[in-house]
């Protein structure tokens, strides 16, 4: 979009609009009798993007934010709302009274407001995340009378940004407003004012759905921002709309340090409360405070695995593919530990706060004979947003040892679905529906919606879904057979050394298997993004996942003293990004609208470090089985975690 000189960016009512793919009349200013000019939005707030003196920026607050989030807080300004002014001068020849109305737009994450190639509103623009005054009941706000003195008068108000700004009754649960369930989404904000005369007003020229958001017309919402830019409201007489694109950047940086909620669905608070900390504990405090809790992950049946009973260091040790294949070769089945990974067990012993360092710690816990274990770790912001670009700076566990042995950890950075409710729905399936359950088969009955959502980083020892090579890779079994040591410590495949220190890093889409995209396909189908082409990969028509995978160094990502990881999360697009520093981040996935449904619900950030069975990860050259149990704890550490 073309960028205006703050304050002077008017958009009257009929002018062309040569922007978009909407076009308006010709109506100039000299018509109307009225005019208006300086408009400014946030006239109370004077903290400006770095090196950019038109955007101003805000970071959320999160004191309190259980409840969802107002932009501003109580906290951040006198009064918990921008101010806003605009001047108007009365060119009718006797005193007149107008009516105004400001509506907001995040303009990061929309849908354009009206559809490609027409003068019709975009059929998702209505999902925008748009408002007006708190009070939706509230109209045009009636000025006082303003003198024909051929001079300018200002105008003041206020207004506040806040959840669920349209008040739907979809996301109140037993008549109380939850706005949590639809926060305020990150990135750049327009203000739209619109002025009007008193005839519009007093003859409902203006229809009620636009006069009062949460109305519905032809049981659709109709976005302000089309009716007044390019739809009826367009060439409406007698109205002026001033529109000041870009300019509020809001930013979600939670202060880690400020703790760790414990859920008591979780863990019993009366038992287990003799090991919280000061940082990690269940109370009032972290309740309504807490960015982030412990995060206890489903454990899948399917998961079980017989394991060698053997402890052992794996990353530090000099643990040797020899090592490997001797445990797989002769331990007896009668000899192996029959176990399901583990989830934490115990509040706050595997996460908690180093307020020195100001990381958020994870352990996965060591394993002691008897006590057999592969546990698995985790935390979850505990407030959900629907798109944005969530970047995490981590030191996560290293995967790999220096004999390109794995430890049999999966580092994930994913985001998964803020409630299973109807509130949180996702768009409608239109082409057979969803598959709308996280697990099951082909013969699931299929819905037309589906509250699940999840994008996914996982990192792990496996191989690519579409290589040069075979797939699976030819791989060998051992044999035990002491007396040859060619039967039993048999090679990887020639085709994998190259990638000896290599990961994979997998990106991944559940998109539940809505067949509605143009370019729905299984197996492996390339999908470009600049000059980079990447291979997704569906495994089945009903598999409720796609993915595409990237092998990069262990050593780049999890032996520094920490990386950078981003998903870029748009309403038709999804990019990953990897790198050592934030502004020296690399893609190494991509998805679009046309080869998956893009999730459009709100969705939580979750940062873990889990043990899987690699029976799900087909072609993994270590199976999980056959990797010792942890002698140590591996540590992880949480750093920094943004969403723009």
């Amino acid at each position: 979009m073309m960028r205006f000189k703050r304050y002077k960016n008017l958009f009257f009512v009929g002018a062309l609009l040569v922007l978009s793919c909407c076009k308006q009349g010709t109506k100039t200013k000299q018509s109307l009798d009225f005019e208006v000019k300086d408009f400014k939005s946030l006239t109370n707030w004077n903290t400006f993007v770095t090196g950019d003196k038109t955007t101003k920026l805000l970071y959320l607050d999160y004191q309190d934010a259980i409840n969802g989030f107002t932009i501003p807080s109580i906290r951040q300004t006198a009064d918990g709302n921008f101010d806003f002014e605009f001047t108007i001068k009365n060119n009718s020849g006797s005193a007149q009274q107008y009516y105004y109305k400001i509506y907001y737009q995040n303009e990061s994450y929309k849908f354009p407001e009206c559809a490609l190639g027409s003068t019709k509103e975009h059929p998702y623009a209505q999902e925008n995340f748009y408002g007006s005054w708190a009070d939706t009941t509230l109209s045009f706000v009636e000025t006082a009378a303003i003198p024909s003195d051929g001079q300018f008068h200002t105008v003041t108000s206020k207004i506040r940004i806040t959840g669920n700004p349209r008040n739907e009754k979809r996301y109140y649960y037993k008549e109380e407003n939850q706005r949590w369930t639809r926060n305020p989404r990150m990135g750049t904000y327009s203000f739209m004012l619109v002025v009007s005369t008193a005839d519009n007003i007093k003859k409902n020229t203006l229809p009620d759905y636009i006069s009062h958001i949460q109305r519905k017309h032809n049981d659709r919402f109709v976005n302000p921002y089309y009716y007044f830019l390019y739809g009826e409201g367009s060439s409406m007489k007698g109205v002026i709309v001033v529109n000041n694109v870009h300019d509020l950047q809001v930013i979600a940086k939670p202060n880690l340090t400020t703790g760790v909620y414990s859920n008591p669905q979780d863990f019993d608070p009366h038992h287990y409360q003799k090991y919280y900390t000061r940082t990690c504990a269940y109370n009032d405090y972290l309740y309504k405070n807490a960015p982030l809790g412990q995060f206890i992950n489903n454990v899948n049946a399917s998961g079980k695995l017989d394991n060698i009973p053997l402890i052992a260091d794996v990353l530090q040790d000099n643990y040797s593919m020899r090592d490997f294949n001797w445990n797989r070769a002769f331990y007896k089945k009668e000899e192996l530990i029959s176990i399901q990974p583990h989830t934490v067990d115990c509040p706050c012993q595997q996460v908690d706060v180093d307020t020195v360092s100001r990381n958020v710690v994870m352990r996965n816990a060591a394993s002691h004979y008897g006590d057999w274990k592969k546990q698995s770790v985790g935390v979850i912001t505990r407030e959900g947003f629907a798109y944005g670009k969530y970047t995490v700076k981590v030191k996560l566990t290293e995967l790999l040892n220096k004999n390109g042995i794995w430890n049999g950890i999966t580092n994930a950075i994913w985001l998964v679905t803020n409630g299973t409710e109807p509130w949180n729905d996702c768009r409608e399936c239109r082409s057979k529906g969803y598959l709308s359950k996280y697990g099951g088969g082909s013969n699931d009955k299929r819905s037309r919606t589906t509250s699940y959502s999840e994008i996914d980083f996982e990192i792990l020892k496996t191989v690519d879904y579409c290589p040069l090579y075979q797939f699976p890779p030819a791989y060998y079994y051992p044999i035990a057979d002491r007396r040859q040591t060619s039967m039993w410590n048999v090679p990887l495949p020639t085709s994998m050394l190259q990638d000896t220190g290599n990961v994979m890093v997998c990106c991944t889409n559940w998109d539940m298997a809505c067949p509605q995209p143009v370019k729905y396909d299984v197996g492996c189908q390339p999908v470009q993004y600049g000059n980079q082409s990447f291979m997704a990969h569906r495994w089945d028509y009903w598999y409720r996942a796609i993915t595409e995978r990237t092998p990069v160094s262990d050593d780049e990502m999890f032996a520094a003293d920490y990386y950078y990881f981003q998903i870029e999360w748009k309403p038709t697009e999804i990019i990953w990004r990897i790198g050592p520093e934030k502004d020296k981040l690399r893609v190494v996935g991509y998805m679009n609208d046309e080869i998956t449904s893009i999730p459009n619900n709100q969705m939580l950030l979750v940062i873990s470090q889990e043990f899987h069975n690699t029976d799900w990860w087909h072609g993994s050259p270590f199976e999980q089985q056959f990797i010792p149990f942890p002698q140590h704890d591996l540590i992880g550490k949480i750093m920094e975690i943004t969403v723009e």
